[in-house]
């Protein structure tokens, strides 16, 4: 039994925190500036606001954190679906294993090779790569097959420098297997924290087993995989319990390993082919408290990262880049093939909400003046799970993050950009070293001159 999620302890905090008085709700923003995470209770108190100037408040506190910590950069992946095969029966997801209305299809490894090849086509450096939580006749070894066919694909001097995988909570020993494929992160969310709400939207297969999955980040961290990524699938139960009960997660990692999650995505539910519920959502997140949601995890956990999918429309994903937003997905597909199939079939996972390609959201990101990062020097370096926190915490991770974010952004704009969209690159580059300092200007410089004469995959 999973202990640590405690459901009578979020009821009692959020009981007590119903109507935060104003002085409560300054006494958290104040304490948040401190850049040292939140407590339930404040989390709590924050989760409750509705007054539109302690909204505002907060929205500024989320985006002045975000930018003192990560500057202007936003890390750019795309997913890589391999599978839609699927042993589980889960009520909100197109994959689950009695829906008919979709086409099931796992790639084989030349066909990941080329899906890779076309994102490596189109700049991509990062891949998540996802499947269906069950697996063609290899088994688990098909896992590993895939991943080295992701890091074998090459396309001139374009290659994937860094694959994260989001598959099936797996014993130790698979765990290790998978540390030893060179992963970057790994991805699981637990969908809801509600035990009542998880099984009744959890009807079949192994997933039915709550505490295997909510233990499974333990298992990943104890096979030496200290990048880890967490997240809740909000629409299933109630957000405000699904935000404390996913700081009791955070907090339990924290405890027994020194560090929490390198990464939390915050998906909501979205139409899934063959999906009553998706459509119907039980627990909907209006726009709203979906800023509120970011802006909160921003404050709560300062130093951990923030994934926006393509599930959500354009202009919800640039709203969010101010509230706490630090990776995005673009050009994103959700099915097997979905890639090189010049048609797009209803074999997704679910509906997108921003559909547009690499190069566009490239663009509309720097005309935003944010820097699209490619970077993958941290993993490449050793610099993950305590290491990295114990740089980022004083603020020494941005003399790396930064240059290595204007170097892979020129390097883009160099090899895959369009006109358009380098001429808006080059100018934001010239305006972002402009206002550099130190260590961090020496740094870009040097690799952009590097860039420049040709080199490719330079970073410090």
């Amino acid at each position: 039994m999973s202990a640590f999620i405690n459901e009578i302890e979020i009821a009692q905090i959020l009981e007590r925190n119903q109507n935060p008085d104003p002085a409560k709700v300054s006494a958290v923003l104040n304490k948040a500036k401190e850049m040292k995470g939140l407590d339930l209770e404040d989390v709590a108190v924050l989760s409750k606001i509705t007054d539109p100037m302690q909204l505002f408040e907060l929205f500024e506190e989320a985006n002045h954190i975000k930018e003192k910590i990560y500057g202007k950069r936003l890390v750019i992946f795309a997913p890589l679906y391999i599978s839609n095969l699927c042993a589980n029966e889960c009520s909100y997801c197109a994959f689950r294993a009695k829906n008919k209305s979709i086409l099931r299809r796992s790639l084989n490894q030349d066909e990941i090779k080329r899906e890779t090849e076309i994102l490596v086509s189109q700049g991509h450096k990062r891949i998540l790569m996802v499947a269906g939580e069950s697996y063609p006749k290899q088994g688990f070894q098909y896992i590993i097959d895939s991943i080295a066919s992701i890091y074998e694909a090459k396309v001139g001097n374009g290659e994937i420098r860094r694959v994260n995988v989001n598959i099936a909570p797996l014993d130790l020993p698979d765990f290790k297997l998978l540390k030893e494929a060179k992963i970057g992160t790994f991805q699981l969310f637990q969908e809801t924290y509600n035990r009542q709400i998880y099984s009744e939207v959890h009807t079949g297969g192994k997933k039915k087993d709550y505490d295997y999955r909510v233990t499974a980040l333990h298992r990943a961290m104890e096979a030496g995989i200290d990048d880890v990524g967490i997240g809740v699938l909000f629409g299933l139960a109630d957000f405000h319990f699904e935000l404390l009960a996913l700081m009791q997660h955070i907090q339990e990692l924290e405890k027994v390993f020194g560090v929490g999650p390198h990464t939390i995505s915050v998906p909501r539910i979205e139409p899934a082919t063959g999906s009553d519920l998706s459509a119907h959502p039980p627990h909907a997140v209006s726009d709203l408290d979906f800023r509120k949601i970011i802006a909160i995890l921003r404050l709560a956990v300062p130093y951990t990262g923030i994934i926006m999918s393509t599930r959500e429309t354009a202009h919800m994903r640039r709203d969010t880049f101010a509230l706490g937003v630090s990776q995005i997905s673009a050009g994103s597909r959700t099915n097997p093939g979905g890639y090189s199939d010049s048609l797009h079939d209803d074999s997704g996972q679910f509906c997108l909400g921003d559909h547009r390609p690499l190069d566009e959201v490239i663009r509309d990101v720097a005309e935003m003046d944010y820097i699209p990062s490619f970077c993958t020097g941290c993993y490449r370096l050793g610099r993950t799970g305590q290491d990295f926190m114990d740089r980022a915490k004083p603020g020494d991770i941005k003399n790396h993050c930064n240059p290595n974010a204007v170097s892979t952004f020129m390097e883009y704009l160099m090899d895959y950009a369009s006109y358009e969209t380098r001429l808006i690159g080059e100018n934001l580059i010239e305006d972002v070293i402009s206002s550099m300092h130190g260590l961090a200007r020496e740094r870009a410089i040097t690799l952009l001159e590097k860039v420049k004469n040709g080199n490719h995959d330079m970073y410090c």
